[in-house]
């Protein structure tokens, strides 16, 4: 089989697009459980619902429950669902009785549940307490009315990394722009070694590399227009993306539809790859010491020097309120607690992909991976938050995803793929 050859992309149903587009919203079950908190919890208790479930994450949740207990007297009772289940189920989970705090993403999936009233203003503690987080946090923590209604707790920047010791042994040097890129890639496949490794089987790994081609090309405020809906997925500038993503294909790991993106890191940890796009998140597959010091990044270089490479693609995890909370002191309480820089760099202590989003946060004790990805994003002009965060999740999951893999499939029609494209986006958005 041809390295870029693969079955032809499912098609839904109207059916199946129907329900899956509930399944994207959380508006109907799709497996797994997310319990209500209960109503014979002590009214003093504040409750937290957590989608930190991974053992290093929820390591870390222990933390800095811990650390404001101790600081407050509070008592504060967590509730952990796995992601998945969370994100699948969250929908009718805040139309029921939820926990009095939420965790969760900042960008669209914010704006979402503002708009719908399902989750509390949180605009006084900003005012009082907001000043550690810069404007771009502030951004994609406010709803469509101009109020913020999520206190950003962690970030983690997407990337392209590499091994530094490996780079070293072939001579090579990051490179700053396209032309280089492609260059240092032709380079390494002279040398036998696969410039980028690639798993696109989860369906959103492919999300990053769009996000930054398209970043790099065409700006960030087209990107914020096309993934609202605003812009024709035929415009030629979209077309250029995929055009310029072709190019690129063939220094990917071959059949990637065929491949996870934690085997991906593992190429990476193994050496067998020379590079990989991704977020923070890899370092996770990385063992903590000599291997871990032996991981770096470079930013994703420039395609138009008109453009730039000022925007950083950095997804933000953080805390909402919901609508009436139960114990509405001990909610925001807890969150005023949370606008500091302690409890984050608490739990990034524990979670090697997360970087705290307060400005002030003492990372001294961190690794240099850790402050260059701080560095990376404090100093950015923009950040985006990762395409299935800046969109409707339903156009994400059910039209975006299929779309990308029969792209990274057959990347050679690019003009049907952006017309199937816009007419399921029309469906989706409502547009004509």
């Amino acid at each position: 089989m041809n390295p870029h050859e693969w079955p032809r992309t499912w098609q839904p149903s109207r059916r199946d697009f129907l329900r899956s587009a509930l399944v994207a919203a959380g508006a109907i079950t799709a497996g797994g459980a997310l319990s209500a908190c209960s109503n014979s919890v002590d009214p003093n208790v504040t409750t937290l619902g957590s989608r930190l479930s991974d053992p290093n994450s929820k390591l870390g949740v222990e933390d800095f429950v811990a650390m404001y207990r101790q600081q407050t007297g509070r008592e504060l009772a967590v509730n952990t669902v796995d992601s998945t289940s969370f994100q699948e189920n969250v929908n009718n989970y805040l139309q029921g009785t939820p926990d009095d705090v939420i965790t969760w993403m900042g960008g669209y999936r914010v704006k979402y549940f503002a708009e719908k009233g399902l989750v509390e203003d949180l605009s006084p503690i900003w005012a009082n307490h907001g000043g550690g987080f810069n404007e771009s946090f502030r951004d994609n923590s406010t709803g469509m009315d101009g109020k913020q209604y999520l206190i950003p707790f962690f970030y983690y920047p997407w990337a392209v990394f590499y091994r530094p010791s490996l780079w070293a042994e072939r001579g090579y040097e990051p490179p700053a722009t396209y032309d280089q890129w492609v260059a240092l890639s032709k380079q390494m496949q002279a040398d036998s070694l696969t410039p980028l490794g690639f798993g696109a089987r989860d369906g959103w790994p492919p999300f990053g590399t769009f996000d930054y081609l398209n970043l790099r090309l065409n700006g960030v405020e087209f990107h914020r227009t096309l993934l609202a809906g605003d812009v024709s997925w035929t415009d030629n500038r979209v077309r250029a993306v995929f055009d310029t993503w072709r190019e690129l294909l063939p220094f990917h790991q071959p059949q990637p539809l065929g491949r996870k993106i934690a085997d991906a890191q593992m190429a990476l940890l193994n050496k067998s790859v020379g590079s990989l796009v991704a977020g923070m998140f890899v370092a996770q597959s990385f063992p903590a010491g000599a291997e871990r010091d032996d991981l770096d990044f470079f930013t994703f270089p420039e395609l138009d020097s008109a453009v730039g490479t000022s925007t950083v693609e950095a997804p933000m995890d953080g805390f909402m309120m919901r609508t009436d909370p139960r114990n509405r002191p001990g909610a925001e309480d807890f969150l005023t607690f949370m606008t500091g820089p302690d409890p984050a760099v608490a739990y990034a202590k524990q979670d090697p992909q997360a970087i705290p989003a307060h400005r002030d946060a003492n990372l001294s004790s961190f690794p240099a991976l850790v402050r260059k990805s701080a560095d990376l994003v404090q100093n950015a002009e923009e950040i985006t938050q990762f395409f299935d965060r800046d969109t409707r999740p339903d156009f994400a999951s059910i039209v975006m995803i299929p779309a990308l893999q029969q792209f990274i499939g057959n990347p050679n029609d690019v003009d049907g793929l952006v017309r199937s494209i816009e007419r399921q986006k029309s469906a989706v958005f409502g547009t004509t």
